[in-house]
C-alpha cells in the first residue's frame, strides 16, 4: 500500500498511454495514444504555483500556511509534458505544472470554492476512521480551458488512487489514476456538462479509459 508521498513518488517518471473515449451525448468513440512526463517539482517550482494562491495571485480566494507548505515534503507536485495522437491523425502538446495541497495547510476557501456539488463519480468515504486525504490541485494551467486552476483531489492509500477533480467553467472533470502494479496504472476520466450553482452535476459528456505503463 502506497502511502502519499510514494504514490507521488512513483509517478514520476515517463508514461505511456493507450486511452479510449466514449462521447456519450455525441455516441461517438475515439482512441488516442499518449506519451507523458512527470518530474518532480524543486522547491522554487513549488513557490511559483503557491503565489498563485496569494490575494494577489490568480487563485486568490485560497488562503494557505505557506511556512508548513514551503518544507516541500509537505506537497507534491509536478511538472508535466504530454503528447498525444487520436486515432485520426489529430496532435495535441501541453505542459503545465501541478501542485497537491493537502486540506490541513489550507486556512480558508472563499465561497467559490465552499459547497461545490461533487459528482457521483468523485465521491468518496469521509468518515472519521477514513484514510481519504483530501486538499487542492492547484495547477498553472488547465486542461481544457486557460489560465491557472484550482480543483479538488482525494488519495485513497489502501486503493492507491489519486482523484482529481476540476470545475470548470462549463463542464466537471472527474480524473482518476489507480497503481495497480509499480509501473502499471489504470486511468479513467468522467466528464460532466457544468450545471447551475448549487446543484450536483449529472449529465455525463465523456468517459474515458486508459491503460499507463512506465518505460
Amino acid at each position: 500500500m502506497l502511502n502519499f508521498q510514494d504514490f507521488f513518488t512513483n509517478c514520476a517518471g515517463l508514461w505511456k498511454t493507450e486511452r479510449i473515449y466514449h462521447f456519450l451525448l455525441k455516441g461517438d468513440i475515439e482512441r488516442s495514444y499518449t506519451e507523458f512526463r512527470a518530474d518532480s517539482l524543486d522547491a522554487a517550482q513549488k513557490q511559483q504555483i503557491l503565489k498563485t494562491a496569494s490575494p494577489s495571485g490568480e487563485l486568490a480566494g485560497i488562503r494557505l500556511d505557506l511556512d508548513q507548505a514551503a518544507l516541500g515534503h509537505t506537497c507534491p507536485g509536478f511538472a508535466i509534458s504530454f503528447d498525444t495522437e487520436s486515432e485520426r491523425g489529430e496532435k495535441v502538446s501541453m505542459s503545465l505544472k501541478a501542485l497537491f495541497v493537502p486540506d490541513a495547510l489550507v486556512l480558508h476557501a472563499d465561497e467559490r470554492y465552499q459547497g461545490l456539488a461533487l459528482p457521483v463519480a468523485a465521491q468518496v468515504s469521509t468518515a472519521p476512521e477514513s484514510e481519504v486525504i483530501q486538499g487542492f490541485y492547484l495547477r498553472d494551467e488547465g486542461y481544457s480551458e486557460a489560465g491557472a486552476i484550482a480543483g479538488r483531489f482525494t488519495y485513497q492509500p489502501i486503493r492507491q488512487t489519486l482523484e482529481m477533480t476540476t470545475f470548470y467553467n462549463r463542464s466537471v472533470a472527474v480524473d482518476q489514476m489507480r497503481f495497480i502494479a509499480p509501473d502499471v496504472r489504470m486511468r479513467t476520466i468522467v466528464t460532466y456538462q457544468r450545471p447551475p450553482a448549487g446543484e450536483t452535476p449529472t449529465v455525463i459528456d465523456l468517459i474515458g479509459f486508459g491503460v499507463e505503463r512506465k518505460s
